[in-house]
């Protein structure tokens, strides 16, 4: 017998996450969005399939009403090969990807587009640009991203943030990243969002700063100084989502094995643990940019069309939390 199988049943009998039987967040985000107007959405470089089909898809699903932004003809050369169409949308000529996050985020600026839905270019390509000081998207918000999470192992929405935009975030920029990820969670029907502050351990200790960050977050909250949400930590992943673990370390709180928020202490450990629940818990995930003048639909290269769909949905709902529709 494998030295693994003993592990693998005592998983099977006893396991410490509960497991809904199937998809169960995102359809919810999916038929919200049904009786809310599209969204004007800004797609730069969509020069991939998945980029190009999953804005083409988003705009039939009536989540936004794309403009295209790319070199033009190969744009149409990629939507013949994959057989897309896309001469219902409007389509703005950039001849390398620099320009076309530029135009992408002039017209975020002056009004012309709502959202920015990134194609197939690097992350760091679009984003310099979006965070320009004079020219970009900056608010007074510090710009931060999140990952919405949807997995079988796990009863509830979950979000964490960050891991896309701040590599070694100052505690200040942790205040922004905190404040953000329960505004998105309000946006996306969570009115009282439990947030947890990861770190290795539950205790507070001056060598582990993210336990130090942790307790001063919780302070602040305390105070009113963060609003929105219930905040706990440090909490290490496990008692953050496991009410046997919390237990069985002693632990009581509102947040423990119910946290809807997880804040991670580094973009690379919050990356990281993303990408395992993706590919190794078989979660589906949508990435957005928050703080920003609009919502910024901010998934990877390798994403598929569905999470690109996905993600126009959270755009749309963030956007139509700021600006409600106004009815005649």
């Amino acid at each position: 017998m494998s030295d693994l199988a003993p592990l693998a049943e005592a998983v099977v009998v006893d396991p410490l996450v509960g497991h809904p039987a199937d998809y169960h967040v995102f359809h919810k985000f999916l038929d919200r969005c049904k009786s809310l107007p599209a969204i004007t959405t800004a797609v730069c470089w969509p020069l991939s399939d998945v980029a190009l089909r999953g804005a083409v898809e988003a705009a039939i699903e009536g989540l936004i009403k794309p403009t295209l932004i790319g070199d033009e003809a190969e744009m149409r050369a990629l939507a013949a090969k994959i057989g897309v169409d896309i001469s219902p949308y409007p389509i703005l000529d950039a001849d390398n990807e620099v320009k076309a996050a530029e135009i992408s985020v002039s017209m975020c600026r002056s009004g012309n587009a709502q959202a920015m839905m990134k194609g197939s270019l690097h992350t760091d390509e679009l984003m310099k640009v979006a965070m320009a000081r004079d020219t970009g998207l900056r608010t007074s918000r510090r710009i931060t991203h999140v990952f919405v999470m949807d997995t079988p192992a796990y009863a509830r929405t979950l979000l964490i943030s960050d891991a896309a935009i701040n590599i070694k975030p100052e505690f200040e920029d942790k205040i922004h990243i905190v404040q953000n990820a329960i505004d998105l969670a309000h946006a996306l029907g969570i009115p009282e969002p439990k947030v947890a502050l990861l770190s290795a351990v539950e205790t507070v200790n001056p060598k582990i700063p993210s336990t130090m960050e942790a307790a001063a977050l919780c302070k602040m909250a305390d105070r009113g100084q963060i609003t929105g949400g219930i905040l706990d930590g440090p909490l290490a992943f496990d008692t953050a989502v496991s009410l046997h673990a919390a237990e069985i370390k002693h632990l009581n709180s509102p947040v423990t094995g119910q946290a809807d928020i997880l804040i991670v202490p580094d973009l690379e450990s919050g990356n990281m643990l993303a990408k395992q629940l993706e590919y190794l818990g078989g979660a589906q995930l949508a990435g957005i940019v928050l703080g920003a003048r609009v919502p910024v639909i901010l998934t990877s290269r390798a994403d598929s069309a569905e999470t690109r769909l996905t993600s126009c949905a959270v755009a749309c709902l963030l956007h139509y939390a700021t600006h409600p529709v106004e009815i005649a």
